[in-house]
């Protein structure tokens, strides 16, 4: 007798939720609201069609295939000359061409609409829902366009390029392509984040502002950038220059590229130790002023830090919700079960809040560039602030959402793992902790007008909550005692940006949001995301956070 054969009944699958892709990126209430409250509501129409491109399988597929196959670094050609270029998978180059084209690069400081930088900010909220790595050339070429305006001359070259709408990858002389990225060198392996212990030097070569240098640095992401801005001792000084990786009459300029970083995260990007041995630079502002001409570009890549750690929060939000909507267990939807609603609903607050709070920075910094005093004021600490804690909270942010997926969520498939190493960066990036920390008392204490812009935005909300008032109270006393200012430090910071966060939420949220952030983040709730109090509104605010998957 022929034996029974049995169907192939183990491996029905049943109880897992369908894939994610196709959805839309942009179906947020806090980014669309924030967008139109900020002045960039004509934009609208753009981020919503960039959000279903953003969700698609096939943008979703490049993001996968970019982080899967890493940049490979060549060295030298096949007949031995050196060439110093990175290669990168198919799927990065899909992902730069969309998010140049779609302004995230430079565009916005050609156009002369209110809102532009705003509009941006919006693009890298909802493209940034593809894959990380890519928005490190982008951040960089935002932010060297106000740094090469230091020079004039450069800047009338190379800003219509840098602001460009088109992708032309590959080392050519930069003034014959159709876009130029920008990068920038400025750590070295002996100082870090003390700039001033650079060692590279920058020598005179007798034409008016042209130098050669000669030094390392450690870290220099996106070396196929066609321009980088580069901190060197020359004579006067630690100054700025700009190094182009081609120069004009088109030989290769020496930029040795001795290795790739192995990154926990963000590998997609490639990240480099570059040496220069008589490579041509142009300085930029005056000599001995580079930390000055150079912190234009610092001030922007530290709001892109903002921006990238609230995407990966929200990226993992829709990532959690979705799959907590269509799993069971005991009986009923995760979605359904009182405590994982919690978790979900604290981690919707925690998203909102630093969604928010980014287009609110966005929107200073585009009213700063047309001229608005306070605005300015208030970008310079309010960033800082920003960029301590919304990147701070990330790491902790993608792990409660990695364990929403339980088991599932620690496999590499899910793509919750990419977002969890990817956590950790933005904190580190342009300036850790304790740099952004100490940067706000720096300010305090030398921009008269920073405390009292600050101040402002946060009294604005005065009367709204009363554990607001107090915790704003709380903090005037603690910003009149300098005793252990440095010491304290991340303590004030902290207070400020819960403070700044909640008045924003109970100005322009709704009372579900701002009644249980003001709730927990005031010394009301637990440590760990989930700690809602019973009183909280956790449908209205999931019903807010996740309109889709319900």
């Amino acid at each position: 007798m022929a034996p029974t054969v049995l169907p192939d009944a183990t491996h029905e699958v049943t109880n897992q939720p369908p894939p994610i892709a196709p959805y839309d990126a942009s179906a947020d209430a806090a980014l669309l609201e924030g967008l139109r409250r900020e002045g960039a509501g004509w934009a609208e129409a753009d981020i919503r069609r960039l959000g279903r491109h953003a969700g698609s399988p096939e943008a979703q597929q490049w993001a996968a295939d970019a982080h899967t196959f890493e940049p490979v670094l060549r060295t030298h050609d096949r007949y031995g000359n050196r060439i110093d270029e990175v290669e990168f998978h198919s799927g990065w180059h899909d992902l730069m061409r969309v998010a140049i084209a779609e302004g995230n690069s430079g565009a916005a400081w050609a156009d002369e609409r209110p809102g532009a930088h705003v509009a941006r900010y919006a693009g890298l909220l909802v493209w940034g829902h593809t894959e990380a790595g890519h928005g490190c050339p982008m951040a960089m070429t935002y932010a060297a366009v106000p740094a090469l305006r230091h020079q004039p001359d450069l800047a009338a070259v190379y800003e219509p390029l840098l602001t460009s709408r088109v992708y032309d990858p590959g080392l050519r002389e930069p003034t014959t392509k159709r876009g130029l990225l920008a990068g920038m060198g400025m750590t070295e392996k002996q100082g870090g984040s003390d700039v001033r212990t650079n060692t590279t030097a920058a020598t005179p070569t007798g034409e008016d502002g042209v130098h050669t240098l000669r030094g390392h640095k450690w870290f220099t992401s996106a070396p196929m950038c066609d321009l980088f801005l580069v901190l060197a001792q020359a004579p006067g000084g630690l100054s700025c220059f700009l190094v182009p990786r081609v120069l004009p009459d088109g030989t290769r300029n020496p930029f040795r590229i001795q290795r790739l970083k192995d990154k926990l995260g963000n590998r997609s990007n490639a990240s480099s130790e570059p040496e220069f041995d008589g490579t041509a630079a142009w300085l930029v502002g005056p000599e001995g002023r580079g930390v000055k001409t150079i912190v234009e570009m610092v001030n922007c890549t530290r709001l892109d830090c903002v921006a990238g750690s609230a995407t990966l929060m929200r990226k993992a939000l829709v990532e959690a919700g979705h799959h907590v909507a269509h799993r069971t267990a005991f009986g009923a939807r995760l979605l359904d079960q009182p405590l994982m609603r919690n978790v979900l609903a604290d981690l919707a607050i925690e998203s909102e809040a630093a969604t928010t709070l980014t287009l609110r920075l966005a929107g200073a910094a585009d009213r700063a560039v047309r001229g608005d005093e306070g605005e300015r004021a208030f970008r310079r600490i309010a960033t800082a602030i920003g960029k301590y804690w919304v990147t701070k909270r990330a790491p902790m942010f993608a792990a409660e959402a990695l364990e929403c997926l339980g088991g599932n969520g620690y496999v590499e498939d899910s793509g919750m793992p990419r977002l969890y190493r990817e956590a950790p960066l933005n904190s580190i990036w342009e300036g850790s902790g304790n740099v952004n920390a100490l940067d706000v008392l720096r300010v305090l204490g030398k921009d008269p007008s920073a405390a009292p812009a600050l101040m402002a935005e946060l009294t604005s909300a005065r009367g709204a909550d009363p554990r607001l008032d107090a915790a704003i109270a709380q903090i005037g006393t603690e910003l009149a005692d300098p005793t252990d200012a440095q010491t304290r430090a991340r303590h004030l910071v902290e207070r400020l940006a819960l403070a700044l966060q909640a008045s924003l939420l109970v100005r322009h949220a709704p009372p579900a949001v701002a009644d249980a952030f003001c709730a927990t983040r005031f010394g009301g709730g637990g440590y760990a995301f989930g700690t809602l109090p019973a009183t909280a509104d956790l449908t209205g605010i999931l019903d807010r956070a996740l309109p889709d998957d319900r």
